[in-house]
């Protein structure tokens, strides 16, 4: 197979099909423009031969260093498969009216706390954000919920992607597939 994103989508079923909780969960990595890293787990909401999306503050912690250093690397990890695909590339912002389309689908109850919420940002105890909740809940009482301003999303377009498979006594399979131009050069790894 030459196409990963072939190969990723039937992993990306099998893991939808086999996996008891979240399968479009993966480790996102970044890092600050002086290169310090962070890592958690975030919701691929969407992917294509583009790239793979999440969302998020772009105030928050992801927020700001993706605007830093725009190169990350995501992880799935599908334990009940004994598989990984690791995806290294270079993250993006997603239209605004991609970013709408997305967030006009997210329950209410998301999106108000989109707006009652500063990410990342300390808070002094959950009643001041319970409070910030109620207050958005009554400014929004009668009108969709739109998105705000600083809330959107990340493509990352991936450079690299390898498929990861679980083998006894560690010897797993593993394949890269590498972004040449416009097309894929694949390869085996060792173990």
């Amino acid at each position: 197979m030459t196409d990963p994103f072939a190969r990723f989508a039937d992993w990306f079923a099998a893991a939808e099909a086999h996996e008891p909780n979240d399968p479009n969960a993966m480790a996102l990595a970044t890092a600050t423009a002086d290169g310090r890293p962070a890592v958690r787990i975030v919701l691929l909401k969407a992917w294509d031969a583009r790239g793979f999306v999440f969302y998020t503050n772009l105030d928050s912690r992801k927020g700001v260093e993706l605007c830093a250093n725009p190169f990350v690397q995501l992880d799935f990890h599908w334990k009940s498969l004994r598989r990984q695909v690791r995806i290294d590339g270079r993250s993006k912002p997603v239209s605004d009216a991609e970013a709408n389309t997305y967030f006009a689908t997210r329950p209410r109850a998301s999106q108000l706390g989109a707006w009652a919420s500063d990410q990342s940002r300390p808070l002094a105890d959950r009643a001041e954000f319970d409070a910030r909740l109620a207050a958005v809940t009554e400014r929004f009482a009668d009108v969709p919920v739109p998105r705000p301003p600083r809330w959107s999303g990340f493509r990352v377009v991936p450079s690299t992607l390898e498929f990861w498979h679980d083998r006894d006594f560690r010897h797993h399979e593993r394949e890269l597939f590498t972004r040449v131009g416009a097309g894929w050069t694949t390869g085996l790894l060792f173990p």
